[in-house]
Formats: structure tokens, C-alpha cells, sequence
């Protein structure tokens, strides 16, 4: 019970979907919330792949419209709560100024212009990777696209439990102070189910997942050196920066997947 209430906290802190009613935040139920990141994510990705499947198969809509509803989806089922730690992030990064500083830059509500142009940049990338992998699209394509946001998820957790916190408060600490050294030990295992699952049913899966849990540990490692000189370590809208920049690389593997491996 209290892995689904962790997950139904994902479910209300991370995406647009209501959830009516009051969740428990005490160190277990947030704990068990860090063990289903990867659900989450799981459950975004298949909610965009159905959305893909059903404008392509379903609808006599053109594959620019397929595109544009599964990066509208990616927008609208999180509530843009992510792309709000991009900007913020953003600004904070492009100041070049010290880590106090860029600190301070991101507790203002305020979205200067780096903010700005940076999420234009963003967003622009993955409607280029999310158009030109419908335009190749396999069948086997559905599946990595539900697999993109359950690695993203997968960084989040572990940045969150092995980067150390720039500050003393925030969601981000909160969660943290609510892990433990077993927390991630969940990770691993469903990868290899669902590495399981893909062996047995669908093969080419497996060549797919294996990139992005390379370029989700390359992305892991990178940031977990970085995170500390440019911010003095990590906040909530550095983590949703995180979340967005791993993804939209996914989904340049994926696009460069289907060029040189699937094309």
C-alpha cells in the first residue's frame, strides 16, 4: 500500500494528473514515492506512445499532427513544473556569476531572457527528434519511446540521493532526508525485468534500452561532477532541469537510432 501511495505522490507532485485527496508525507511514504520514480516515467511514456499509436493508426491526422500532440503531451502531463526548473536553472547557469549568486537567481519568480531562449531551444530540439522519429517510425519504436521518460526518472532518483543538496530546505531536500542507502537498489531490478520482458518478446528492444542506459549513466556521471561547481549542489529546479536535458537527449538516441540502427 504505501508503494502505491508513493507512487500516487509521484503521480501529484510531478504531473497535472488530479489526484483528490490528501497523501501521506512522512519519511516512508516519500521514500517509497524515490523507489517508483521509474513507474512514473514508465507511465508517462506509455501514455505518449498510445497517444503517437492512436493519431497514426486511428485518425487520418498527418504525421506533423502526430508530432505535435505527443510534445504537447509531454508538456501538458507533467504541467510544465519541469520546464519551470529549466528556465530557472537556465538563468542561473548563463549569469556566470558565483554559486550564491546563480542560487539566489533561481529563487526569483521572475524568467529572465536566457530562461527563455533556453526552453525555445529545448522544446524546439525534441519536436525535431520526436517528427523525425515518426517519420521512420518501427514497431518497436512505441516501446523506446515509453522507455524515454522511465530512464529520465531513473537520473532524477539518483541524482537526487547522490549529489548533495545546495540547500537546507525545498521539496528536493525533503525527499532526499527521506532515503536511504537501500533506496536505489530497486532501480537495477526493473531494468533487468523489463530487459527480461523485451528477450522475450521483442528483441530489437533490448539493442535500444542498452544505449540509453549508456547515455543515462554518461548523463548521470557528468552532472553528478558538474552539478556541484556551477550550483554548489542540488535544488529542485536543477533536478527538473536534469529531468528535461536527460530526455531530450533520449530522444536524440532514439532519433539517431532510427538513422543509423533502424533505418
Amino acid at each position: 500500500m504505501k508503494w502505491f501511495k508513493g507512487l500516487l505522490i509521484n503521480l501529484q507532485f510531478f504531473t497535472s494528473i488530479p489526484i483528490p485527496f490528501e497523501l501521506p508525507m512522512d519519511k516512508a511514504h516519500l521514500e517509497k514515492s524515490i523507489k517508483t520514480f521509474p513507474l512514473l516515467g514508465l507511465i508517462q511514456g506509455i501514455i505518449y506512445a498510445s497517444i503517437l499509436y492512436g493519431f497514426l493508426h486511428w485518425t487520418p491526422f498527418s504525421l506533423l499532427t502526430a508530432a505535435f500532440a505527443v510534445w504537447l503531451a509531454g508538456i501538458m502531463l507533467t504541467g510544465g513544473i519541469h520546464l519551470d526548473g529549466w528556465m530557472d536553472a537556465s538563468d542561473a547557469f548563463f549569469s556566470y556569476r558565483d554559486r550564491e549568486k546563480r542560487l539566489e537567481i533561481m529563487s526569483d519568480p521572475r524568467t529572465g531572457a536566457f530562461g527563455v531562449l533556453s526552453v525555445i531551444v529545448l522544446l524546439s530540439a525534441r519536436f525535431l527528434f520526436i517528427y523525425e522519429v515518426i517519420q521512420m517510425i518501427h514497431p518497436v519504436s512505441y516501446v523506446l519511446i515509453a522507455m524515454l521518460p522511465f530512464f529520465s526518472k531513473i537520473v532524477m532518483g539518483v541524482l537526487l540521493l547522490k549529489v548533495k543538496p545546495a540547500k537546507k530546505e525545498g521539496l528536493g531536500t525533503l525527499f532526499k532526508q527521506a532515503a536511504n542507502e537501500r533506496t536505489l537498489v530497486v532501480y537495477p531490478i526493473y531494468i533487468v525485468i523489463l530487459l527480461i520482458i523485451a528477450a522475450v518478446f521483442l528483441k530489437a528492444v533490448i539493442w535500444g534500452m542498452l544505449f540509453f542506459i549508456f547515455v543515462s549513466g554518461f548523463i548521470f556521471l557528468f552532472l553528478r561532477k558538474k552539478i556541484s561547481s556551477w550550483f554548489g549542489g542540488m535544488t529542485g529546479d536543477v533536478l527538473g532541469a536534469s529531468v528535461e536535458g536527460t530526455e531530450v537527449l533520449l530522444w536524440m538516441t532514439l532519433w539517431l537510432l532510427h538513422y543509423f540502427a533502424m533505418g
